[in-house]
């Protein structure tokens, strides 16, 4: 046990699907948004298309997102919306990461 009373197990604890930086960086962005395009996305976070579609396949597999999918004329168009289960678990994570910071960290 450190002096913040984390253990290596606590840390290994995180969720897993959030904790990958671009899953993380993600749900992020979704968080302070109601709908995010797919193209404003791509370029917010630098991920490549492949990777992107890649990532929110994945979250949206948990429940954290789902993807909205619509046409403007005859274009079509993917944007993402962070579900009420990925708010709670994005909360839950941040929850977590704060109690592994040092006091000075945890502001």
């Amino acid at each position: 046990m450190t002096k913040t009373g984390t253990t290596p197990k606590s840390i290994l604890s995180l969720d897993r699907m959030i904790h990958e930086p671009a899953r993380l960086a993600i749900l992020t962005v979704l968080a302070a948004a109601e709908e995010v395009g797919f193209l404003f996305l791509q370029r917010v976070t630098g991920l490549s298309k492949g990777n992107l579609s890649s990532h929110t396949q994945k979250l949206e597999g948990v429940g954290y997102l789902e993807t909205v999918k619509a046409f403007q004329g005859r274009i079509p168009v993917t944007s993402f919306r962070i579900t009420e289960d990925g708010r709670a678990a994005l909360r839950a994570y941040h929850k977590q990461l704060r109690a592994l910071l040092p006091e000075e960290g945890r502001r």
